[in-house]
């Protein structure tokens, strides 16, 4: 009795369990008169942070004197950089990729290099490009956003016109709009992969797995992460044209059931208005536990709402599929979180832009300050139905009770139209749950899995035995293949 009461007293009194208890968000000044729209971010060996912004410039900040200091100009909408040393830089703006060096070691690049400008231009306000980002052989990728029928395009474009790539709400009227384009080492430029509305995000994984978001509109019913492999058609239908075994048609005549066969399907969903609208930069947390319990694990920006997002991943039957859940949410940031990079601190920089639509502007830091906090740290599909892993044991009481794992399941639908409501929604019922040992691991079984839908499991107030709170109570996981 005695024991019982001292734990509903520790309980009663236990103070409020938020994400601000762990981390803390602290906003980067930045040069007065400069527009702030973050394209990129990326930190030099020496820990200076570069980033690139909207109208052009390209400038250095250390985080030890908190100084900003130009180190580059009038580039055209960069966004993304990459550092090569500490005298050079890697950007990507509209026209091309470009190399930036500071030659003689005053802090200032004075050489500009063309590195890649391989690929078209009509003229369009959507045609961005993002990148670039590295692999383990030196090849460089990038990619190249698809244009917008709000407007138009150029008398005069740069790279061949194909009329069969005009049709369309999102359209490739030049070369490989809607690819991801790989540079090798040679300076070679080879299309790699298509089927992006808009690769604003591009990142590799712990495991090596090369990662691309694209965002809500036509041909997506909702947000995505793919992970992408050479030739692989991710499903928006325009970038078809600059593809070079396919038929001289324009693609959007095809029947959407042929196009459905052709394309490989993402290997995360973003429920819409839940988890994202705008997914941006997938980035690893490489910190080794400098930035909580997530070491390894992949956090992806997004535009819309004031959380970011991390991503678990796993391999079944040779496909690539998992969950997403959201990080930080009432964590203190802003919106617009565009560009992300994990500083030799430990500390996670946000890079922040609106560029017309939805957002902010700016750069924030997010530090963790230390303290063990109840989340979900895995989520795996079994065969009867999902494993959950936390970051701390949970209480028996409420692990175990039917009535605190809800699941339901629905699709989005694939087809021309701007975005799509969720169909085919269904309650799942739970059949039963076991917890390990531990308390670490609950097992959940579920009466129905199928391929093809995303299950979303809202849970009810988990707790440790001190009290600790389930920080997020709602995860999705995308389900293209049963683990039999």
């Amino acid at each position: 009795m005695l024991n019982t009461l001292l734990l509903l007293g520790t309980l009663l009194t236990a103070p409020a369990d938020t994400i601000t208890d762990y981390y803390e968000v602290e906003t980067i000044p930045t040069p007065v008169g400069l527009s702030a729209e973050t394209g990129g971010l990326a930190f030099l060996p020496d820990g200076r942070l570069a980033a690139c912004f909207h109208r052009g410039e390209v400038m250095l900040y250390s985080p030890k004197t908190k100084q900003w200091r130009v180190f580059a100009e009038g580039l055209h909408d960069p966004l993304g950089v990459m550092a090569i040393s500490n005298r050079e830089l890697l950007v990507m703006q509209r026209p091309e990729l470009t190399r930036l060096i500071d030659t003689n070691g005053d802090g200032v690049a004075d050489r500009y290099e063309t590195v890649s400008d391989q690929f078209g231009m009509s003229g369009n306000y959507h045609e961005f490009a993002f990148g670039p980002i590295r692999d383990a052989k030196g090849n460089l990728y990038i990619g190249l956003n698809t244009a917008s029928n709000g407007a138009g395009i150029r008398q005069q474009l740069r790279g061949a016109f194909n009329p069969l790539g005009r049709p369309g709400r999102m359209y490739a009227c030049v070369p490989y709009r809607g690819w991801v384009m790989q540079i090798t080492p040679t300076g070679q430029t080879i299309p790699y992969a298509l089927g992006f509305r808009s690769p604003d995000g591009l990142g590799f994984d712990a495991q090596g797995r090369f990662l691309v978001t694209d965002n809500q509109g036509d041909w997506l019913g909702t947000s995505k992460l793919h992970v992408v492999k050479p030739g692989a058609f991710h499903g928006h239908v325009t970038s078809l044209v600059w593809k070079g075994d396919f038929p001289k048609i324009d693609p959007l005549t095809l029947p959407v059931s042929t196009l459905d066969s052709l394309r490989t399907h993402e290997a995360v969903a973003f429920p819409h208005s839940l988890m994202a609208h705008s997914p941006t930069q997938p980035v690893v947390d490489n910190t080794g536990g400098k930035f909580g319990p997530f070491a390894g694990q992949t956090f992806v920006g997004e535009m819309d709402y004031p959380h970011l997002l991390r991503v678990l991943l796993e391999e079944i039957g040779g496909q690539t599929q998992g969950a997403c859940i959201p990080f930080l949410a009432k964590g203190g940031q802003r919106i617009g979180n565009h560009r992300l990079a994990f500083g030799p601190d430990g500390s996670l920089y946000l890079g922040q832009t609106d560029h017309g639509w939805t957002g902010a502007q700016g750069i924030q830091r997010v530090r963790f300050k230390g303290g063990q906090f109840l989340d979900i740290a895995a989520m795996h599909l079994t065969a009867t139905g999902f494993e959950l892993n936390f970051t701390l044991p949970v209480r028996e009481a409420e692990a175990r009770e039917l009535a605190n794992y809800t699941f339901q399941r629905y699709q989005y639908k694939y087809h021309r139209d701007y975005g799509s409501p969720q169909i085919n929604k269904a309650t799942v019922p739970v059949q039963a749950v076991r917890l390990s040992p531990d308390r670490r691991t609950v097992s959940i079984d579920i009466t129905d899995l199928q391929e093809g839908f995303i299950y979303e499991l809202s849970m009810g107030r988990l707790q440790t035995e001190t009290g600790k709170k389930l920080l997020n109570t709602t995860i999705c996981y995308t389900l293209n293949k049963l683990n039999k």
